[in-house]
């Protein structure tokens, strides 16, 4: 026997369609049929709809209803006709209740309707498609904020910007690594323990809970390898990695930024300045990539056009500086100018587009790494040399100290030191409650007061030993991000 088929009638077009199918897929036709009204008495083979829905929001939804599937929606996609059949198949859907329809909907986010799902979502109370929309937002965050209708129809105001950016830092704070990690097994372990696997450049996060570092497998790109010297910053949480030099000995200026929320990179515009050993800081949602060597110029990166563009140059080129950003501003320390040792604090401010001689100091510091908490800023290692009239000690490159400066009070502290341990090749991040210090290349021939990885408390001026480095490698990064839970590896 054949399916039993119902006229749906709108206006003054009909439509036929499986009542067995119209049943299963429509909440609004099984209670129709099932509420015993005269609509949907026995042998009432029409259905007549009135709500003001349209004709091609029916047409829609019946296709979806006889197939099961989105396919004129899928041909229409990236057409200029899209958000309209969006909204009139959205509209039909809410109305006549196909939640099989809305379900599949979640899987259909795309760059190129995401805000008018969104939209729509909000329109007609569908949470689940209101969640995948911001989900997918978040997930691809820089890429939305350029597309062309984020700001001319202000569908991305400065509410929902925040709120994306939040949505991004929903998983957990981890440590990731990034390095050309060394075949070889560290003696002492099993063969094949090497956390890095066969992949000699790779990323790794760590177990807190483990106390260990286990594979982040991701498509991280093969150029990399040979780059040193680049600068690296998180920005929204994103890790980029720009510029450096080839083992060559040839600058480059591209970049590439990892996406913790899809695990993978992709490479962006490069820098109108090839560059090498120079700092690159977020600031204000933005990316600064500051000197370099023998350069005093400086690029802003700004997302929204995924484009470099020269602001103002520091006062001299610097050389083995560091700087770091705090209260909106950057801050530049130490190093050497042209003519000599760089005693001055220099401040610039983003907004002004201009750079400021805050004040000189006493203490000179080179190859030191920057990080700042709220207006306190803290230099970790370097080569330090106190000019001062109550001088604490000659150079050592041999200990490890922490030393604070507060931008507000101008006051600075000498916090702590490690005497056991090297202030140079360091790399480090913020990560909850301390700053997190690794050694930044790491090998077989390494003393044991040379291998670090270290835990320095902020809050409680203590260092905490975190044990071996399990692994050999150069050129290493530590940097702190949002993995999504559930992360498999």
């Amino acid at each position: 026997a054949g399916e039993e088929v119902v006229q749906i009638r709108l206006g003054d077009k009909c439509y036929p369609v499986c009542k067995r199918k119209l049943i299963e897929q429509s909440d609004y036709f099984r209670a129709l049929y099932r509420s015993g009204m005269r609509e949907a008495g026995q042998g009432q083979e029409e259905q007549l709809l009135r709500g003001g829905l349209s004709a091609l929001g029916l047409e829609l939804v019946l296709d979806f209803i006889n197939t099961s599937c989105l396919a004129r929606l899928e041909q229409e996609e990236g057409g200029e006709e899209e958000p309209p059949l969006l909204e009139e198949l959205v509209e039909a859907a809410s109305y006549l209740q196909v939640t099989p329809l809305l379900r599949l909907l979640l899987s259909q986010v795309r760059l190129g309707n995401c805000f008018e799902l969104h939209r729509l979502a909000q329109v007609y109370g569908l949470q689940d498609l209101h969640d995948a929309c911001l989900d997918f937002m978040a997930a691809h965050y820089h890429q939305v904020l350029r597309r062309p209708d984020a700001r001319p129809h202000l569908l991305l105001p400065p509410a929902l910007q925040q709120q994306l950016r939040e949505r991004r830092m929903r998983g957990t704070a981890t440590l990731v690594l990034l390095g050309d990690f060394m075949g070889a097994c560290p003696p002492g372990l099993p063969a094949g323990c090497h956390p890095a696997g066969d992949a000699p450049w790779a990323m790794l996060r760590y177990d807190e809970e483990a106390q260990r570092w286990l594979p982040l497998a991701n498509n991280l790109p093969a150029d990399l390898v040979s780059v040193r010297g680049y600068g690296s910053a998180t920005l929204d949480n994103y890790l980029f990695i720009v510029g450096g030099y080839r083992i060559t000995s040839q600058e480059i200026s591209a970049a590439h930024c990892y996406n913790p929320c899809l695990n993978e990179w992709s490479q962006l515009a490069s820098m109108n300045q090839k560059r090498s050993n120079f700092k690159l800081l977020a600031v204000s949602g933005k990316l600064y990539a500051i000197g370099g060597q023998s350069l005093s110029n400086v690029e802003c990166y700004n997302p929204e056009n995924d484009w470099w563009n020269f602001v103002a140059s520091m006062p001299n080129p610097l050389a083995e500086f560091s700087a770091c950003e705090c209260k909106g501003k950057i801050y530049v320390i130490g190093g050497y100018t042209a003519r000599g040792r760089n005693m001055s604090i220099l401040q610039y401010c983003p907004t002004s587009d201009s750079w400021t001689n805050l004040e000189l100091c006493d203490v000179h510091v080179r190859k030191q790494q920057m990080l700042s908490v709220e207006e306190t800023i803290y230099l970790v290692g370097g080569c330090i040399l106190d000019l001062g009239p109550s001088h604490r000690s000659s150079p050592s490159e041999d200990v490890l100290t922490v030393q604070s400066y507060n931008i507000a009070t101008k006051e600075w502290l000498y916090l702590n030191e490690n005497s056991s341990k090297s202030g140079l090749n360091l790399t480090c991040t913020l990560h909850n409650d301390g700053v997190y210090i690794l050694s930044r290349n790491i090998t077989l021939s390494s003393s044991l007061e040379q291998r670090l990885f270290l835990k320095y408390n902020i809050f409680t001026d203590t260092w905490e030993t975190l044990g071996r480095f399990p692994a050999f490698g150069q050129n290493i990064l530590i940097c702190s991000m949002y993995l999504p839970d559930g992360r498999k590896v």
